[in-house]
């Protein structure tokens, strides 16, 4: 690569890419310079996607076996054991939703630079071919006028001037000029495939950059909203979201490692052609363009001359010495001939506008502007814009990593959910402590009041009368049984005897109940304690 150009020097991620080793798919290795239209190098490209394809592979896998491992190990049976892998479920979603968001942010980063980097080069693009556009309508346009224009005015001033030999003579002379100038002008190399070229690639490159860029938005959004839907499956032991997520996480996860083998391949492709993108030009525009062209556009250095000096320089002289003829057949002809008057100014207004088309086109032509342009599309493919697809590299390979282990942990709640389920399932209906039952029982009322205490001592009006169905009275402590215990919802739940010897939870008391129950206990202790002995 030629050392003539000091302005643009690659990045060390170019440097760093394109040595990355270039195989094809028989493992053969495969020259890495750019050249997109070839089959060996169009298959080195497609083997590092076939790579992260086979990544994908060793990820299903690894899920697949854990998935196994999950439905075959028998869960442990201690609460303590239970308590702490749910809690490890949680944390590591909790990071692995963390690392996604992470994930989400960096490709957020990495897709608006990629896509300024785009924009950037159709910018270029753009400038550069409103140039090459503005080239070929002034010659045509010079063209057109020294050709039709100025012919049509000679040719009247040839008749009016047919009897002075010397006005013809002058009129031989500029008109020898003019054609002088149409063959500079035919030199000038024309650039309407170059702008067709242009144009059809700047189109091209924004409508694929416009959708590169929403699909990329698309898929941050889903992952984000997979992410929130695996935490609150997780918090609201919801089999439904947690299937859900399982579903769409696994195929995030396909998107994320397809997303990962585009970006390898664009971003080794891209490196390789920022790496030597003069050679790259001067091998496609041979054929079109003139290599010593091409070459005072890429390098624009003072060592390197125009190559359109001579033709320029050239125009100048002819366009001067046609000036200062007309200026003196208007001086000396208008007295003689005053028809020729009109012609004659008409032909210097032809000249003048010519002079002005000169120096735009010398400006136009000058490799400074186009090479800024040339410059700016190089800053913006291989700086911007290939940053940002090593971003989206990082982004691909976070989430996969994201995902996959939200997926573990969705196996492992799933699994955890299914096994509690059980066991509610083997307790008895009818148990107050069945959480399954509690839920039940929130939304059906109860069958049938029980008689409570309360609704013994209420209904006879006084202590005294109090006369509760004979049981059996036990010796325990009265305090034994007076213990708070809440049932169904927590609402209080009064019985009129102890609950002795059953292993049930001990019933609740009112305060004022309390006092009631231990006078009316010591009475009867008093009263059938020698029927009903402990």
């Amino acid at each position: 690569m030629p050392a003539a150009r000091v302005e643009y020097i690659a990045p060390w991620w170019v440097v760093w890419l394109h040595s990355v080793p270039h195989l094809g798919l028989r493992l053969q290795p495969v020259d890495s310079t750019f050249r997109p239209r070839d089959e060996s190098y169009q298959e080195s490209l497609l083997f590092l996607g076939l790579v992260a394809a086979v990544c994908l592979g060793l990820n299903l896998v690894f899920l697949a076996s854990y998935l196994a491992c999950v439905c075959c190990c028998r869960p442990g049976g201690a609460a303590q054991t239970k308590q702490h892998g749910s809690c490890c479920i949680t944390w590591t979603a909790v990071v692995a939703g963390l690392v996604c968001c992470a994930a989400v942010g960096v490709g957020f980063y990495g897709n608006s630079e990629t896509n300024d980097g785009v924009y950037q080069l159709i910018y270029s693009l753009d400038n550069a071919n409103h140039t090459f556009s503005g080239i070929d309508a002034l010659v045509s346009g010079t063209t057109q006028k020294m050709k039709v224009d100025l012919e049509q005015h000679l040719a009247r001033l040839s008749e009016i001037f047919a009897a002075r030999g010397d006005y013809i003579q002058t009129l031989k002379f500029v008109q020898q000029m003019a054609g002088n100038i149409l063959a500079q002008l035919s030199g000038l190399p024309t650039w309407r495939e170059v702008t067709t070229e242009l144009t059809e690639l700047s189109n091209q490159t924004g409508y694929v950059e416009y959708y590169r860029w929403l699909s990329y938005l698309l898929l941050f959004i889903v992952d984000l909203v997979i992410c929130l839907a695996a935490c609150l499956g997780l918090a609201k032991h919801s089999k439904c979201l947690l299937a859900s997520m399982l579903c769409c996480g696994l195929l995030t996860l396909l998107l994320s490692w397809a997303s990962l083998a585009a970006n390898t391949a664009a971003a080794v492709g891209t490196s390789d052609f920022c790496m030597a993108p003069d050679t790259f030009i001067l091998n496609i525009t041979q054929g079109q363009i003139s290599t010593e062209v091409t070459r005072y556009y890429l390098y624009c250095s003072q060592s390197v001359s125009s190559p359109f000096q001579q033709a320029l320089t050239t125009f100048q002289r002819s366009l001067t010495t046609m000036q200062i003829q007309v200026a003196g057949l208007l001086q000396f002809a208008v007295a003689l001939f005053p028809t020729a008057e009109k012609d004659l100014i008409r032909i210097q207004l032809l000249l003048n506008s010519s002079e002005s088309n000169l120096h735009q086109l010398t400006a136009m032509l000058d490799c400074r502007g186009l090479h800024k342009d040339y410059l700016d599309a190089l800053a913006g493919i291989c700086y911007d814009g290939l940053e940002g697809l090593l971003y989206l590299g990082l982004f691909s390979l976070l989430a996969a990593l994201a995902f996959s282990t939200l997926i573990c942990m969705g196996l492992r709640a799933w699994k955890h959910f299914t096994a509690r389920d059980r066991d509610y399932d083997d307790i008895d209906d009818d148990d107050p402590f069945n959480p399954q039952a509690r839920r039940i029982a929130a939304h059906n009322p109860p069958r049938g009041q029980l008689h409570s205490f309360c609704s013994y001592s209420s209904g006879l009006g006084s202590q005294t009368s109090l006369q509760p169905p004979a049981q059996t009275i036990s010796n325990a402590p009265v305090s034994e049984y007076m213990n708070q215990a809440m049932l169904f919802g927590g609402n209080p739940r009064y019985e009129n005897v102890p609950l002795i010897g059953r292993g049930s939870p001990p019933p609740t008391y009112s305060p004022s109940m309390r006092a009631t129950y231990l006078s009316v206990a010591d009475e009867h202790l008093r009263q059938y304690g020698s029927e009903f002995p402990a």
